[in-house]
């Protein structure tokens, strides 16, 4: 639809020929965008464009879902930018949600999480999705049993045009986003845009200050009937503050202000600048469709990832009494400003990934059936070192990103590692599935995928384990029906598994001071999981609704932990059991009238340990309990308003009690936030170009609380196990839920 201001440009254009009878172009901006018409016969939710223009433009990804159902968002800042955020979907963790961006994986293969501030720029998304239980079947993704985030980003615009955003607020904000698109390139169609993003801002606590720089890129072709290619490229260079995250005895007595050092002072490893993680990420990402025949297709979708970054703290080492692994160091080392054998250095945790992969499909409808035929592969390689870097005498690092060449070495010039491992993993699948449309109203889609990952790496720290190995294959039958009630309501069932195979972590020994502290193991069982769902979507012109009841089932869950090797205490991942969960998720959207549309959304979820969980030959008394940060009840309202000349929205969250352990000894308290925003559209009244206004508040009632677990533990107190024995607890840690910020941004088309 045209805007007010292209609407009068049209009336213009109409009168200046008298011959032709005067032509009226009325338009209004869509003001929906909080639930677009689904009909997947599976729990789907998802945000567009239309909402995400009215929000504040730095907001991640995982951020602007934070009013879907099942979505529990923790966030370290407000503005998106720091790498420590949460997301959990009906209680699972980032590491159970499988993250799509153009159909390309976003998350890390070797601990499966996927880091938000990372992804593309919001001008540049079209549709973000929140498939909240159950993965497409061709979806590049292992360790998705708690659904899958999927980006779409913008098409090019079919003219040259361009868009440029700026942005100040509160902690000394300050960004910039421009992006140009080519329009039609000549006769052959193609068109792309590029875009570029600079973001700054200081710490909202503490001292620090992050900054972010981005490039988009897509390029797509179309031709025939439906056929299209496209190529899109993704670039993120940042430097981002780490938030500490401290304990409920932590929170009570310093509140917001637990916080890293301000000023260095000699010997001070809790000093801001050693906590600053640098990262460059560079995502290529595909999709091609072609139509090969009447009722034959093909789909690819191909990507290539690279990356590297460092997650640094600080720490300290002496010259003498140093390891190798197991082997102990006989000659000191060296280290500049030591002082009676003792330096305060940058303790380095750098990865390095590569990954390339295509998911390649054949769809042929034939009747009443639509048959799907694909093949998956994915490989990458995770190379992790845990060294040193010396710092300065004013506290700063020679080197923050951890590169090898600049790190402490031994005596004869081996790096000085306390992890050192490259990782290799493949991942072969294949796919097949079936949709039958038994009548026009109701339909079956049967499916099974099998999916095998291998992973081969090296430890290179002195000691028995050199190589480590394994490799697994999961079955993961589905089924679906969906039915038509009429052409407003649905009613669909499904049943899907999943599966997640042990990080890379759990492979490799580690040791401290040459004592083994962690044993690694290739004899873990993936963790699998059936769930099923039932809903009933309504679809109307002014109302929408959409309410799922789901079930889950895990077993064989993956949990670190402590266990006992030869009399000793050591860190391991062991086979925690089962655990079931169920509950209900709603969301409803209501428009009264053209401009207006109100939103809201809720989730029950119940959680239950089915098992005791096994600790140094003995077993903590879990059975019955709810599983860590899994609140629940969570409740959300949004709402948004534009008459063609001022706009707005409004967000508000409500997150419930999260258990931050296994025996629910310890926990943080509900809370709730508020977002706002209010704009105008200034099209018309300078000229007749897009150009807009907006104010946005993030967390306008400024709420001093944990937003969630950071890490978890077993439990908080000393516990007696089954057999009598005192388990030992140990304190988690937690999210500090982010401060008030305000954002103006200024935004204007060419």
């Amino acid at each position: 639809m045209a805007h007010a201001s292209e609407a009068a440009n049209a009336s213009d254009a109409s009168n200046t020929d008298a011959d032709r009878p005067e032509i009226r172009v009325i338009g209004h901006p869509d003001p929906e965008g909080l639930l677009p018409d689904q009909t997947a016969p599976k729990a789907v939710s998802a945000i567009s464009s239309d909402f995400i223009v009215k929000q504040a433009p730095t907001l991640n990804a995982f951020q602007l879902v934070n009013l879907l159902p099942g979505a529990n968002v923790s966030s370290s800042d407000p503005y998106g930018l720091s790498a420590s955020s949460s997301l959990t979907l009906r209680g699972l963790g980032q590491d159970q949600i499988g993250v799509l961006m153009e159909g390309a994986p976003q998350n890390d293969i070797g601990y499966y999480y996927a880091y938000p501030s990372q992804f593309a720029d919001a001008e540049n998304v079209r549709q973000v999705a929140l498939a909240q239980g159950a993965a497409d079947i061709d979806a590049p993704v292992v360790a998705a049993a708690g659904g899958v985030l999927s980006l779409t980003l913008d098409d090019p615009r079919p003219e040259m045009g361009g868009l440029l955003d700026l942005s100040v607020g509160s902690y000394d904000e300050r960004r910039l986003f421009a992006r140009f698109d080519t329009g039609a390139l000549g006769a052959s169609g193609i068109k792309a845009f590029v875009s570029y993003s600079r973001n700054r801002a200081d710490n909202w606590r503490g001292a620090g200050f992050d900054t972010r720089q981005h490039v988009d890129a897509k390029i797509l072709g179309e031709w025939g009937d439906g056929n299209r290619a496209s190529l899109a490229v993704s670039y993120n260079d940042a430097n981002t503050s780490t938030y500490p995250s401290p304990t409920l005895a932590q929170w009570q007595e310093s509140g917001r202000g637990f916080n890293y050092d301000a000023h260095y002072t000699d010997g001070d490893t809790n000093y801001w600048r050693l906590y600053r993680s640098p990262f460059r990420n560079l995502y290529f990402a595909a999709p091609v469709h072609l139509q090969l025949h009447d009722g034959l297709s093909f789909d690819s979708s191909a990507y290539l990832q690279t990356g590297h970054g460092n997650s640094p703290y600080g720490t300290q080492l002496s010259t003498t009494g140093n390891y190798l692994g197991e082997e102990e160091l006989t000659q000191p080392i060296t280290l500049p400003g030591a002082v009676d054998g003792l330096a305060t250095v940058l303790g380095n945790y750098t990865g390095k990934q590569f990954r390339i992969g295509d998911v390649s499909k054949l769809t042929l409808k034939a009747g009443a059936h639509t048959i799907t035929l694909g093949l998956w592969f994915d490989y990458g390689t995770d190379r992790v070192t845990q060294s040193y870097t010396s710092i300065g005498s004013d506290g700063r690092p020679l080197d923050q990103w951890g590169y090898q060449d600049k790190a402490i070495r031994t005596a004869d010039g081996r790096l000085l590692a306390y992890e050192n491992q490259r990782t290799r993993t493949m991942t072969r699948s294949f796919f097949a599935a079936d949709s039958i449309a038994l009548s026009p109203r109701l339909g079956i889609d049967i499916g099974f995928k099998g999916v095998n990952m291998e992973r081969r790496g090296t430890n290179y720290l002195p000691g028995p384990q050199a190589q480590v190995h394994t490799d697994s294959f999961a079955p993961l039958p589905r089924a679906a029906i969906h039915f038509k009630l009429d052409d407003r309501q649905q009613l669909f069932a499904n049943i899907t598994t999943n599966f997640r195979p042990p990080n890379e972590f759990a492979l490799y020994d580690s040791y401290y001071e040459g004592e083994l502290v962690t044993q690694g193991t290739n004899a873990l069982k993936n963790e699998y999981s059936v769930s099923e769902e039932l809903g009933y979507r309504y679809i109307g012109a002014s109302l929408s609704f959409s309410m799922t009841a789901f079930h889950y089932h895990f077993r064989n869950r993956q949990v670190a932990t402590v266990v006992e090797s030869g009399g000793a205490q050591i860190a391991s991942t062991i086979n925690a059991g089962s655990q079931t969960s169920f509950g209900l998720d709603g969301e409803i959207d209501y428009r009264p009238s053209e401009g207006i549309s109100v939103y809201a959304s809720g989730e029950y979820l119940h959680t239950r340990l089915d098992d005791d969980l096994p600790i140094g030959g003995d077993y903590l008394p879990t059975r019955g309990k709810r599983a860590v940060a899994s609140p629940s009840v969570q409740f959300a309202m949004g709402a948004t308003y534009d008459d063609g000349r001022l706009f707005g929205s409004s967000a508000l969250k409500y997150v419930g009690r999260q258990y931050a352990t296994f025996m629910n000894d310890e926990s943080i308290k509900g809370y709730a936030t508020l977002d706002l925003s209010v704009g105008v559209h200034l099209a018309g009244l300078i000229d007749a170009r897009r150009t807009d206004l907006r104010f946005n508040v993030l967390n306008v009632t400024n709420p001093h609380v944990l937003s969630g677990v950071y890490a978890f533990s077993t439990s908080a107190q000393d516990t007696p196990g089954r057999n009598g024995t005192v388990i030992t607890g140990s304190a988690p840690s937690y999210y500090i839920g982010a401060g008030r910020a305000f954002v103006a941004t200024l935004s204007r088309a060419f």
